[in-house]
């Protein structure tokens, strides 16, 4: 049974690094993921989503950081993150001039 491409792809990421990494040229768009999806589905949802090829999908699960409340303690939850490196001429307009 096919995962729904929007389930697995929860979110872009924007920061001054991964904008950094863009303007240099390399073709890499960072996304946050669903803690289950593997690196098949999320290829396949980005392509299905974004309608560009996916040449290399990496995967990294972040684990949540200890927080504190007052007296109360607890712990953000864990997230998992993709790098994906489209094909040359290829570009994902979400992140483009926003």
């Amino acid at each position: 049974m096919d995962k729904d491409p929007r389930s697995i792809i929860i979110s872009p990421i924007r920061t001054e690094k991964t904008e950094d990494i863009l303007a240099s040229g390399q073709n890499k768009y960072y996304f946050k993921v669903a803690i289950n999806a593997n690196k098949i589905e999320i290829r396949k949802a980005v392509e299905e989503l974004f309608k560009v090829k996916v040449i290399k999908c990496d995967t990294i699960k972040v684990k949540g950081k200890r927080k504190s409340w007052g007296r109360k303690s607890g712990k953000r939850p864990d997230w998992k993150k993709a790098i994906l490196t489209l094909k040359e001429g290829d570009k994902i307009t979400i992140f483009e001039g926003a």
